[in-house]
């Protein structure tokens, strides 16, 4: 736009006024702020560079079949075979009865192992090494029940190390209970092996 003169009239010659650019004013710098900033890199960096290294942690141990007390107990299942197989027939049943026991309380002591690992083993050497012991041991009742005392009397003086107190009584329990269902029930016991052409002695 133009400009006017002194007089009041418009001048012929327009000025331009040009913007007038702001001034940067430089702040001032702290030498100290910037010494601290890399002290603090430094501290990181050391900080990561000595950090020991994160290993994995091994899994916890499963118990297995291969397991101390489970092989104490399948040796002496085993046992009881070998002795009924040369007829050593009481033995047998002492010996068949005392590793049951065992692996029942190992498994007791370990609920959440491998189904197709021990239990799988217990229960094939229930069926093809108990079968034929039982079906000679129930031949007589009370027979069958001084030796579960006696199996009972020997765990309890012969606790397996590695079996939590917990699990050997649950165990034991199981055993109790089964030794006064039998003597409960002898009488229909016998008759119903007599009905199947079974001994009793």
């Amino acid at each position: 736009m133009a400009a006017s003169g002194p007089d009041g009239h418009l001048s012929t010659r327009a000025k331009t006024v040009l913007p007038t650019r702001a001034k940067t004013v430089p702040l001032p710098s702290d030498p100290r702020r910037g010494r601290r900033v890399h002290r603090l890199a430094l501290l990181l960096l050391l900080a990561v560079a000595g950090a020991p290294p994160v290993l994995a942690q091994p899994a916890p141990a499963v118990p297995s079949a291969t397991a101390p007390d489970a092989q104490e107990a399948v040796a002496l299942i085993r046992r009881a075979n070998r002795l009924f197989g040369t007829g050593k027939k009481e033995d047998a049943v002492f010996a068949f009865y005392s590793g049951q026991l065992r692996f029942r309380a190992f498994l007791a002591a370990h609920p959440d192992i491998d189904p197709s690992g021990a239990p799988a083993l217990f229960s094939s050497l229930m069926e093809t090494v108990g079968r034929p012991i039982n079906e000679y041991a129930f031949g007589d009742i009370s027979a069958l029940i001084r030796t579960i005392d006696r199996v009972l009397t020997w765990d309890e003086a012969n606790p397996a190390p590695g079996i939590p107190a917990a699990a050997r009584q649950s165990a034991r329990a199981g055993l109790i209970g089964m030794r006064d269902q039998i003597r409960t029930e002898a009488d229909s016991i016998r008759a119903e092996r007599a009905a199947k052409g079974l001994e009793n002695r």
